[in-house]
């Protein structure tokens, strides 16, 4: 005879973004929980509606300019008309609306209740909705994912974030980009692709800081070279509203009106007004949720994974979290999600993908050995254009192993996906040699680099 639970809910997950959405189909569909979850505004969370998914979309249409003009030097008869935002726009929204309800039918599938409202937490087993209504969960788990963080003064005069470049009407004739993360760096090389008169400013040496200073060396120069006028050691002084956009005046005292200012300084997690620190759940500095390596706050029912944890923010990374912790409190099968040698991919023009430890990381651990080439590519340079790749391998110098994979080049997202697999398998620099050579590809170089340009 089963005993009724004294919850409404085995699980109660607040956000409908990858992570959250992966813990509560995995925990209702594969292990049986009852499961709820609630989602104030569209299911898929950043990722999906205005992040990864969208962005790349609009990295496609970005290429084709370049695309064209490489066709025209191979030869064929190649007219080109002005891109038309509103005929990409509605297909854009199309797909975000298909994707949407991909994800809202997998929580049905699975059973899981949508509350499609906001919800906070009342106490540590109590979920107060927005409506009024409260529900009872033996767990709970904060899956709200974070914002684009934008300073109040550039806000008042009207400044964008990245969330707002898939909304926009039409496209300006002019963009101020402030950031040099890759966010950033994306949308510049994205509206430059698309006819847009970029500036980009960064108040820092060099952009994308933390990837590998050779490899965010070559993108900055490759960014310039495609039309970018990126500046750095700049910022933004003074912003105001004017007559054809926004007045800036830049900390190097150059004064320009600008059409949009879109602000990618950096992104906070979504916990204000959430009602965790009230309950005992500890927060960080910018309001992430602490958590341990199961993903639990310091209240032993509320969880949290995803961007609000501020660990990794990564989409791939946020939906192991939310797969591991429901396998480990509902399926009797505890893992921790893996946080070592995760690859990323920056979709930059060219992009770069990434594993491991950077050549300065690495230095400072000890001997290492760097091999490294940079070359233009068959294709671009039989079409006349100036690109460069770079193709680079950190290596243990005692134990030969590969320590980091650095990769900037077209369709370096691609390469970095199997490249991460020998990597996070251990591979040394000699398994790289015995691996034949598919030829001819840019990638080859991975495993013909003979001798170190470094070592120290």
């Amino acid at each position: 005879m089963s005993v009724k639970s004294v919850f409404d809910y085995d699980l109660f997950v607040i956000g409908g973004g990858s992570g959250g959405v992966r813990a509560a189909r995995i925990a209702a569909g594969e292990h049986g929980a009852k499961v709820a979850l609630a989602e104030e505004d569209r299911m898929g969370g950043t990722c999906v509606i205005r992040g990864c998914v969208p962005k790349k979309l609009m990295v496609f249409a970005s290429s084709y300019r370049g695309a064209m003009a490489d066709a025209a030097a191979y030869g064929w008869s190649v007219q080109p008309g002005g891109f038309d935002w509103s005929v990409f726009r509605a297909k854009l929204d199309a797909e975000l609306d298909r994707l949407e309800a991909a994800y809202r039918g997998g929580l049905k599938s699975a059973g899981v209740k949508v509350f499609d409202m906001r919800a906070t937490v009342a106490d540590p087993h109590r979920v107060r909705l927005s409506d009024g209504r409260e529900v009872t969960a033996k767990h709970i788990l904060i899956a709200t994912g974070g914002h684009p963080s934008v300073p109040e003064v550039a806000a008042r005069a009207g400044a964008l974030t990245s969330n707002d470049i898939f909304k926009l009407d039409s496209l300006p004739r002019s963009v101020l980009i402030v950031g040099g993360g890759f966010i950033a760096c994306e949308f510049a090389c994205i509206l430059t692709g698309l006819g847009v008169e970029v500036t980009q400013f960064y108040r820092g040496a060099q952009i994308l800081r933390g990837f590998d200073d050779e490899a965010r060396g070559l993108i900055a120069d490759q960014m310039r070279a495609q039309g970018v006028t990126l500046l750095t050691g700049t910022d933004v002084a003074e912003m105001k509203p004017a007559e054809g956009g926004s007045w800036v005046r830049a900390t190097t005292g150059e004064v320009r009106v600008f059409e949009r200012v879109v602000y990618a300084t950096g992104r906070v997690p979504n916990t204000n007004g959430l009602g965790l620190a009230e309950q005992g759940v500890k927060l960080g500095p910018k309001g992430e949720v602490m958590v341990d390596g199961w993903s639990q706050t310091a209240v032993p029912s509320i969880y949290a994974v995803g961007d609000v944890t501020d660990r990794i923010n990564l989409t791939p990374v946020a939906i192991r979290e939310g797969h591991a912790f429901a396998d480990t409190v509902f399926g009797a099968r505890p893992r921790q999600a893996d946080h070592d040698l995760v690859p990323s991919a920056v979709f930059t023009q060219p992009e770069l993908g990434t594993i491991g430890l950077t050549e300065e990381e690495a230095r400072a651990l000890g001997p290492i050995e760097v091999y490294a080439t940079t070359f233009r590519p068959m294709q671009s340079a039989f079409a006349g254009r100036p690109d460069k790749v770079l193709m680079k391998l950190v290596v243990d110098g005692s134990t030969r192993r590969v320590l980091g994979c650095h990769i900037v080049a077209p369709n370096a997202g691609e390469m970095i996906q199997l490249a991460a697999i020998a990597v996070k398998m251990g591979a040394t620099k000699e398994d790289f040699d015995r691996t034949v050579a598919v030829h001819p590809t840019m990638s080859e170089e991975l495993v013909t680099l003979r001798k170190p340009v470094r070592t120290t």
